[in-house]
């Protein structure tokens, strides 16, 4: 079986400055892989050249099975993003970015109707909260709805930028079980995260991978490994 994510010497640039200088990494099918490493280090960067925002400069990257060189369009229709920003629209309300959303990637109105309710419940965006505009949300509830259009979609591949952020105790503890459950559901994961510590990335992660200045540092770890070398 081929691998969700493929990439060879990838390139990746903002103008003259390199954002990956040269990232080699697979990820299989049904994997999740801690992405690791400090500020700068290109994590944000390889998960949005993965889903289609960034453009390849050279080398090669193949996203399920999509040649991101030729095609980037198809791959957004088909991964999950969450980013350090929502991406919601402030003036209409929790239901209408899901159902929106759900639209936009391909779903009828009845099945996104049904799937921005399910998503919804699942991140207990319930009771007055689906009928209030995200312009007036907390920043948790935020990070929740934006959480909820991934769940929405069904992605194949899921690419989660430092998911843990914004949100309090019980809330990532919820995120870490909707990860698990996607796993089972033969999705693959990438998560960021800055600190190898963070608690859910080490739970949820099959293997942790290093990147520094835009590359993979190290071989890639089993996280048990990584776990004892820590301790």
């Amino acid at each position: 079986m081929a691998p969700a994510v493929s990439l060879r010497d990838a390139v990746a640039l903002a103008g003259s400055f390199p954002l990956l200088a040269g990232v080699t990494l697979d990820v299989d099918e049904g994997e999740i892989v801690h992405i690791s490493g400090p500020n700068g280090a290109g994590k944000s960067s390889l998960l949005r050249l993965c889903c289609g925002l960034v453009a390849l400069r050279s080398g090669t990257a193949i996203v399920l099975g999509h040649d991101l060189a030729l095609d980037r369009r198809t791959v957004r229709l088909l991964v999950g993003y969450l980013g350090h920003e929502t991406f919601l629209y402030e003036e209409l309300t929790v239901e209408e970015n899901l159902l929106f959303a759900l639209r936009a990637s391909g779903s009828s109105t009845s099945e996104a109707k049904a799937d921005a309710k399910s998503a919804m419940a699942r991140l207990e965006l319930t009771g007055r909260l689906p009928g209030t505009q995200v312009g007036k949300l907390s920043a948790g509830q935020r990070r929740r709805t934006a959480i909820a259009v991934v769940v929405g979609r069904r992605p194949r591949l899921w690419l989660l930028d430092e998911p843990h952020a914004g949100l309090d105790h019980d809330a990532r503890v919820l995120l870490d079980e909707i990860v698990a459950e996607a796993r089972s559901g033969g999705a693959t994961v990438l998560l960021s995260s800055h600190e190898l510590g963070e608690p859910g990335a080490q739970q949820l992660a099959d293997r942790v991978v290093h990147l520094a200045g835009g590359r993979v540092v190290g071989a890639p770890a089993a996280l048990e490994s990584e776990t004892a070398h820590v301790a």
